[in-house]
């Protein structure tokens, strides 16, 4: 049940990231335009300059131009999805975590997976094979909060497969 919820509410957030995601892209782009043609327009009009500057005000426009795009694409970077984090990922199913708990031998699993895994494989723990019980479980904090702000910055993370 909790799962259930816990994907729809990763479905409604990726669908409000989408959404914002496509708004900042668009509007990116058009403040992209606006900067290349005001700069256009300033090369444009320092071009009636003496001819010994002409190559220099060029390469100059050039250089401006460069940065603007890099700018530009670094600002937008963030909506681009990439690799999660792996210490943000189970090390079973290698999904985000959504409820991470730890073991005494450190290692964090997602709480559906590790009970189902102690209740179906066996009492141990699937990486280290120490004995495991479900008591001795404890919620990862810090790692959900790793998670959470992780999923705030980019939202793209949310979606599931």
């Amino acid at each position: 049940m909790v799962d259930e919820i816990w994907q729809e509410l990763a479905k409604a957030k990726y669908m409000l990231w989408e959404h914002a995601s496509s708004k900042r892209s668009w509007e990116l782009q058009s403040l992209k335009e606006a900067c290349e043609t005001a700069l256009r327009e300033k090369h444009f009009l320092d071009d009636s300059q003496p001819e010994g500057f002409l190559d220099e005000a060029g390469i100059s426009h050039m250089k401006q131009l460069e940065v603007l795009r890099q700018v530009f694409r670094k600002a937008g970077e963030a909506d681009i999805p990439c690799e999660v984090p792996d210490y943000l990922c189970c090390k079973i199913t290698l999904d985000i975590f959504c409820d991470p708990v730890i073991t005494p031998s450190g290692v964090t699993y997602e709480r559906a997976v590790i009970l189902d895994h102690l209740q179906k494989v066996g009492k141990f723990d699937p990486i280290t094979r120490e004995p495991l019980d479900q008591s001795q479980l404890v919620p990862n904090l810090a790692i959900k909060e790793a998670v959470q702000a992780y999923l705030d910055k980019h939202g793209w993370a949310y979606k599931l497969d």
